[in-house]
């Protein structure tokens, strides 16, 4: 018996790396999952139709319930074919976990258009564009009196909650995600639908292009990709039936709950600032932070 049998899952972008780890999982957890990937490049070039396939082959191998998708998530025609699929082939839809995406790194002022489009339309638009979907669905049950449990799972990023130099494109797309978790969250919990977004940390053909190798130095692998897994499992779950709209840092065997963009400091009076007495107040404002550029939280090395 696992948490999630009965349950209908897809994991976008799950040919390989966090999202192959995240469906071999859930199969194995009970979850029927329909496994998309276009097999395409880091940058979203080309396309490989196996890469999808052999973790449906490995899911089957083991027992599990699987079905290869290759469409593209970020069209509106291929996200709808997506869900299609999932009702058509299982009958049901109950966990969506949104992690397909590119990289095309550049600092800003060497950045090309359509590696700003690009990346922004994977990433943004194809969690939204699934999403949309389902949530037509869902939405579509709940009003006909069924009960639904759904649960959406996105992927963000600490270069998202922090922000990146060379990754303008993939950190705003990532930060976009992070503020639509909260917005879906809010907008669906009246229809029994939960929405969580988590930002991993692990080794993948992302952050190898990223941050380099990075090797294993003990006999825990802390960079392994499998190590994301059971948090989405566990967020997919009816045991986390009651948390939504919130972000998890997922690394190694750490879990780091985020909390949004929240007040530090403040300063008033009661009337309106001069330029003069709001730089007389930079140290009430300030407090004890620095007034400069924070430091990326995270040390890979």
């Amino acid at each position: 018996m696992g948490l999630l049998d009965g349950k209908v899952a897809i994991v976008t972008g799950a040919g390989g790396g966090i999202g192959k780890n995240e469906a071999l999982l859930l199969a194995r957890q009970g979850a029927r999952v329909i496994v998309n990937d276009l097999g395409g490049s880091l940058t979203g070039d080309g396309s490989d139709r196996s890469a999808a396939q052999l973790v449906v082959d490995e899911i089957i191998g083991f027992g599990g319930v699987a079905s290869a998708n290759h469409d593209d998530i970020a069209s509106w025609e291929g996200a709808k074919s997506l869900i299609s699929q999932a009702l058509s082939t299982y009958g049901n839809l109950d966990i969506l976990v949104n992690n397909a995406g590119i990289l095309r790194d550049a600092m800003s002022f060497n950045m090309d258009e359509s590696d700003w489009d690009s990346v922004i339309r994977v990433h943004l638009k194809g969690h939204f564009a699934p999403t949309h979907f389902a949530a037509q669905y869902w939405r579509e049950r709940a009003k006909a009196g069924e009960r639904v449990n759904g649960s959406i799972i996105n992927t963000s990023s600490e270069s998202g909650l922090y922000g990146n130099a060379g990754q303008a494109n993939y950190s705003a797309a990532k930060a976009g995600i992070a503020s639509m978790t909260l917005v879906l969250s809010r907008e669906l919990e009246r229809y029994g639908v939960r929405v969580n977004a988590i930002a991993p940390r692990a080794r993948t053909r992302m952050t190898e292009s990223t941050f380099g190798d990075l090797s294993i130095s003990d006999a825990f692998d802390v960079w392994d990709p499998a190590n994301v897994a059971p948090m989405v499992a566990w967020l997919a779950s009816d045991q986390a039936s009651s948390v939504s709209g919130q972000i998890f840092v997922v690394y190694g065997a750490t879990i780091e709950l985020i909390e949004p963009f929240r007040v530090v400091n403040s300063i008033k009076q009661d009337r309106q600032w001069t330029v003069e007495e709001i730089d007389s107040q930079q140290g009430n404002l300030f407090g004890e932070r620095s007034a400069g550029v924070p430091k990326f939280p995270v040390n890979f090395f």
